[in-house]
């Protein structure tokens, strides 16, 4: 179980690793965005990690990388197509950033350092946490974003927090308010010391 908890905070990919920004930083905008996007990437995670754990004795070390790429896009692709055909909404909206899970840090990370390297059992449960720490850090970062950007959170055409009162912080939907986002809860994490080695 140490495997899977993990993941979630103390060693959390976007907060203590600082991983996966890139798809941190743009889909954040919206909480329905991040959920997509924590979807989809534990669907490429997990199976992912496991098929490299399985196969791990059989995959020759100077092909490693190629292999775990192939198998890695392979589902990549898949929970691409399958949003492009259930949710093309969300496809069109996510775009480059679900194709590129196929390179993306934390995925090739784990998978280099630990999928790699221990048994089938123990790589899918570090890949879960993992996972599931990444799509908390996303949907909890959407979460303050949308809220102070927009004034309310909106998931799937229903309204989950009513409009504030006051004014929206625009910058907070933009680039800048993701940064900031981001840099606050980590500092506020730290100071606590919740990001620390297991």
């Amino acid at each position: 179980m140490r495997e899977f908890t993990k993941g979630i905070l103390r060693r959390n990919p976007v907060f203590y690793l600082i991983l996966g920004l890139c798809p941190t930083l743009a889909v954040t905008t919206t909480v329905e965005n991040a959920l997509v996007m924590s979807l989809a990437f534990l669907f490429v995670m997990v199976p992912s990690a496991a098929i490299i754990s399985a196969l791990r004795n059989s995959i020759p070390r100077n092909v490693r990388i190629p292999s775990f790429i192939v198998i890695i896009s392979t589902f990549t692709t898949v929970i691409d197509l399958l949003i492009h055909g259930f949710l093309p909404r969300f496809h069109e909206i996510l775009g480059i950033f679900i194709p590129l899970i196929v390179v993306n840090c934390v995925v090739m990370g784990r998978v280099e350092a630990f999928a790699s390297k221990n048994p089938v059992r123990d790589s899918v449960l570090d890949a879960a946490g993992m996972g599931v720490g990444f799509s908390l850090a996303i949907i909890v970062v959407s979460a303050i974003r949308e809220l102070l950007g927009t004034g309310s959170i909106v998931v799937f055409g229903r309204e989950v927090i009513p409009a504030l009162t006051g004014s929206p912080v625009g910058l907070m939907i933009l680039p800048p308010g993701a940064f900031l986002t981001i840099g606050i809860l980590i500092a506020i994490f730290r100071r606590r010391g919740l990001l620390k080695e297991v």
